[in-house]
């Protein structure tokens, strides 16, 4: 019997650039080598091209987060005829893969790749709008979910979030995103350091989304007065902010803007350490990509972070909001990278997206 054929729903997808584009991408790419079809159904906009087997559908700009769409809940007539749907998101796009799956008779997986009440501070002028905001997301989450035949959770302390605290009553499974260990993976450095002017000596850094809710005042204020150069990567909603801040403490932070995903294995590659502050993750995959490139994680004890780094073997975890801590963390993971580097290679077998569309399969089958 063949793979089944796939049609996966998301709000975010190319040319925004995320761990949850990432991972569609990558899910889709590998379900296709394997001989099957996942159909990528996402909100138009300007930038990208569709290839093969991707579908957008009309959006509209997302007025309160630059370069996210909203799009509308349509099903393009040529994803109709599927054996499961699989919905990345329960808002927009993703209530038309819930209306999918209605009227195929298919089972509806979803993934949580984020926790909706993260967002509440982005759509709210006060603290009191906020609280309400979040407390109405999560009982939209329970009730989006809880109309599923299963939930996929990244980590298994996201799956102990949605069983404890959104209490979801359908089967909850861990299928990690996984890294493409054949693009991250220890490179030469040189040219990426000559192009943006890195200089000698020991490097801390960071990238991804720079958003309010991944806490990265913490990590400028851990390394102020750090022997050290720090690159940051990536852009956001933040990062004015951020940028004001790193001007005001004695630390030659550097911030490269947007970096393009060819160039992600040797950003890794050129840090001793990599920063990672942010409370909210639900898996953390720039981190284990980090760690494929061998690349050791300075990171906070809180959310996913606290089982995808292994203390004294990937990385060291702090105590969240601790400034202290994490800057001693930051310290610890330097002092010992080239042992923790030899670790973080040991492990890329096993954080491969080959093993996680491995699970993903088995949870298909499972549906059906």
């Amino acid at each position: 019997m063949g793979l089944p054929r796939v049609a996966a729903f998301t709000d975010t997808y190319l040319p925004t650039v995320n761990g949850v584009t990432y991972t569609i991408q990558t899910w889709r790419d590998q379900w296709s080598e394997r001989g099957g079809s996942m159909s990528v159904v996402f909100p138009n906009a300007d930038g990208y091209d569709p290839v093969d087997d991707e579908y957008p559908v009309r959006s509209l700009p997302f007025p309160f987060y630059e370069g996210f769409h909203i799009g509308m809940p349509r099903i393009p007539a040529e994803v109709r005829d599927v054996d499961v749907v699989h919905s990345h998101t329960p808002f927009g796009v993703g209530l038309a893969g819930r209306r999918l799956a209605r009227t195929a008779d298919a089972p509806l997986v979803a993934s949580y790749h984020t926790p909706t009440s993260e967002y509440a501070e982005y759509i709210s002028l006060t603290g009191t709008v906020e609280r309400a905001i979040r407390r109405s997301a999560s009982a939209y989450e329970r009730w989006f979910f809880n109309r599923t035949a299963t939930v996929i959770t990244p980590s298994e302390r996201t799956r102990e979030h949605l069983l404890e605290n959104v209490d979801v009553t359908v089967p909850v499974e861990v299928v990690p995103n996984g890294v493409d260990t054949d693009f991250f993976r220890p490179v030469d450095t040189e040219s990426f350091r000559r192009r943006h002017d890195v200089p000698d000596g020991p490097v801390v850094g960071y990238t991804g989304r720079h958003g309010y809710e991944k806490n990265l005042d913490l990590l400028l204020d851990a390394v102020d007065g750090i022997d050290a150069t720090v690159l940051v990567g990536g852009d956001g909603p933040a990062r004015a902010d951020l940028e004001d801040r790193a001007s005001e403490i004695d630390a030659d932070v550097r911030f490269l803007g947007f970096l393009d995903r060819e160039e992600l294995p040797a950003f890794y590659a050129t840090l001793d350490a990599f920063a990672f502050p942010s409370p909210v993750e639900t898996q953390g995959l720039v981190a284990l990509e980090a760690n494929a490139c061998g690349t050791p994680v300075a990171g906070v004890d809180s959310g996913a972070l606290s089982d995808t780094i292994e203390s004294g073997v990937t990385g060291y975890k702090a105590d969240a909001d601790d400034c202290e801590d994490f800057r001693s963390v930051i310290d610890r993971t330097l002092d010992e990278c080239e042992d923790l580097s030899t670790s973080c290679l040991d492990s890329r077998e096993r954080i491969s997206v080959d093993h996680a569309v491995d699970r993903l399969s088995s949870v298909y089958d499972e549906v059906l």
